[in-house]
């Protein structure tokens, strides 16, 4: 494993993984938020949420939505600089896809928290795209 690092490669790693751990706990808020919208805890219990009948499939893609940036706030601090900046720009553009797709009837509040989710991510995109190799290394003890 290479633990020859600089600064500013610390610097970009830290601001990736705070925005994908912010990007977490806003989905997860804006699901736990749900339940509070009148009605959704009977629609839930009938198995069709928003006229979507929820299936293993349903709940496995869920799943896996959620786990990607989980997932990304780990590798960012572990991956290659190549590998972390693909990886932060292919699930930062996968994000923002699944993020609009999974809201094609929103209310306000899911409004709300895809444009701060796809604020976020946009910032992820233009930091990892923006992300410069240095070649002033120090070595990590």
């Amino acid at each position: 494993m290479n633990t020859t690092l600089t600064m500013n490669d610390l610097d970009k790693r830290a601001k990736l993984s705070s925005l994908w751990v912010f990007v977490f706990f806003s989905m997860i808020f804006r699901d736990l938020h749900e339940f509070g919208r009148p009605g959704f805890l009977e629609e839930a219990m009938t198995g069709v949420v928003g006229g979507v009948q929820v299936t293993e499939g349903i709940m496995l893609i869920g799943g896996l939505i959620i786990a990607v940036p989980l997932l990304i706030i780990l590798l960012t601090q572990f991956l290659s600089f190549k590998a972390n900046r693909l990886a932060n720009i292919v699930m930062g553009v996968l994000m923002i896809v699944s993020t609009i797709g999974t809201n094609m009837a929103p209310d306000l509040d899911n409004v709300f928290f895809a444009v701060i989710e796809i604020a976020a991510l946009l910032l992820i995109l233009r930091l990892a795209w923006n992300w410069k190799e240095d070649t002033t290394k120090m070595a990590l003890a």
